[in-house]
């Protein structure tokens, strides 16, 4: 099998992996205890904090553990918005057309609990609409939410103009920067995010474990999900997993290590793959912005193609038709429906996530079994 769904999870970095066993077996104390097993594991645990902080440009304090992305998502539009409610009048939450579902789902049910969710339009690359943005954010804004990259098409959003627009009207900016940590540099601080979340298992650290940064976190007020023994400031109470947050902090020092040049070899590889399909394919085209665009991202759109079908015949590719979330569905994505394409388009996408591991050889070989199956495809079609 050659791996190229980078986008839905990431292999284990071996480094990574190697950093997490003794916290399986020896070293298995529970954080909270006073005794020396108990403060070893605690020790490991700050490390991981400020490995974590270091990658996205914040400090150790302001990282909350959580199990995943889509835990700090929720933490951050459900918990602040609870939060905010008995003091802070304004109700309007504002997010993009083309979030996750881990932000589009919290936001629904704001919307049942008496927010008004406004959804920002995005162009047909996938940007944001600053000029949609610039309206829709005013005094009766208490979040935005828009993510740092998505996921699909790869495009990254201009999340410091964003971050600009939603300070002047005293509101408060997340960002879900799951696909965007580890793959391109990211810096709280200078992007003026005011909370982060992000996930081990998309930055080749383990499944099951993430984190929330809250800039300045006491000044922030969150109201938990979970109640219990007070964990991570009361916000996210229950026995620290510590393997996996070792995990997550060797996964950042390991990403802030290579990023200079794994973006670089990925972006090269990307480039020679998508040259080798467009030139050798009719009427394939690229979606997504391509000045500004993950670096181990393709998605490419095969007109009068069916994708499943296409997939059904590569049996040895690990390849998407668009967010793992939503595998299996009939309908389209509603990511490319809101970037314009057309239904029938949608449906006759794939996505291409390019990795760590990932090699030239196996690129160059997926470009020509592309190649070849969309060919029989299209003589199939033409002949029905």
């Amino acid at each position: 099998m050659i791996y190229l769904d980078h986008h839905a999870t990431t292999p284990c970095d071996p480094v990574v992996l190697e950093a997490m066993l003794p916290f399986f077996q020896g070293q298995f104390g529970n954080p909270s205890s006073p005794h020396f097993a108990g403060t070893r594991s605690a020790d490991a645990v700050q490390l991981a904090r400020e490995q974590v902080a270091d990658l996205v440009g914040a400090q150790p304090g302001e990282v909350i553990f959580t199990s995943g992305a889509t835990e700090a998502n929720n933490l951050a539009l459900l918990g602040y918005a609870r939060a905010a409610r008995a003091t802070n009048p304004r109700r309007r939450i504002v997010i993009s057309a083309i979030e996750h579902k881990a932000v589009i789902n919290p936001a629904k049910q704001l919307a049942r609990e008496g927010y008004e969710i406004v959804v920002l339009p995005v162009d047909s690359q996938g940007t944001v609409d600053l000029g949609a943005a610039a309206e829709a954010i005013n005094d009766q804004t208490l979040l935005v939410s828009v993510h740092a990259a998505n996921g699909e098409v790869g495009t990254i959003q201009p999340i410091a103009k964003l971050a600009e627009l939603t300070h002047a009207a005293g509101a408060r900016l997340h960002t879900d920067a799951a696909q965007a940590v580890g793959k391109i540099p990211v810096d709280m601080l200078s992007w003026g995010v005011d909370m982060l979340s992000i996930s081990g298992h998309k930055l080749y650290g383990p499944q099951g474990i993430g984190a929330l940064i809250v800039r300045q976190p006491r000044r922030t007020q969150i109201e938990p999900l979970t109640y219990g023994g007070g964990q991570e400031r009361s916000w996210r109470s229950g026995t620290l997993n510590v393997p996996g947050i070792v995990g997550l902090g060797a996964a950042c020092a390991r990403c802030q290590d290579l990023l200079p040049t794994e973006s670089e070899r990925l972006a090269t590889l990307r480039d020679e793959f998508e040259a080798a399909v467009l030139n050798a394919v009719p009427n394939v085209y690229r979606n997504g912005n391509p000045a500004q665009r993950l670096p181990h991202n393709t998605s490419l759109t095969f007109p009068g193609i069916e994708a499943d079908a296409l997939l059904a015949r590569l049996p040895t590719l690990a390849l998407s038709t668009g967010s793992a979330c939503d595998s299996g569905t009939i309908e389209p994505s509603a990511t490319l429906l809101a970037l314009g394409l057309s239904r029938e388009d949608g449906r006759a996408t794939i996505r291409v996530g390019a990795g760590r591991f990932t090699t030239k050889d196996e690129l160059q070989l997926t470009a020509s079994l592309l190649r070849s199956q969309v060919q029989n495809l299209l003589i199939l079609s033409a002949i029905q």
